[in-house]
C-alpha cells in the first residue's frame, strides 16, 4: 500500500503563531529572519514550495 502526501499545507512556519489557526504543523520562531530560513529549509526538506502570506506566515506546500 502506498500512502503519500500529494496535495495540501504540510507545515506552517510564523513568529506570529496567534494569527494560526487549523490541524497542521507550526513552527514557531524568534523573528522573521528565522522563519523564512526555516520555511526553506523545511521545503527543501519535505519537497515542497514555500509562500510567503506576507504577513509574517509562510506556508509550506506539497503541489
Amino acid at each position: 500500500m502506498d500512502v503519500a502526501i500529494k496535495d495540501g499545507i504540510l507545515a506552517v512556519v510564523t513568529a506570529y503563531p496567534n494569527k494560526v489557526q487549523g490541524n497542521v504543523a507550526v513552527f514557531v520562531t524568534e523573528n522573521d529572519q528565522e522563519s523564512e530560513r526555516i520555511a526553506l529549509l523545511l521545503s527543501r526538506i519535505l519537497a515542497a514550495m514555500v509562500h510567503d502570506l506576507e504577513n509574517g506566515v509562510y506556508i509550506i506546500v506539497k503541489h
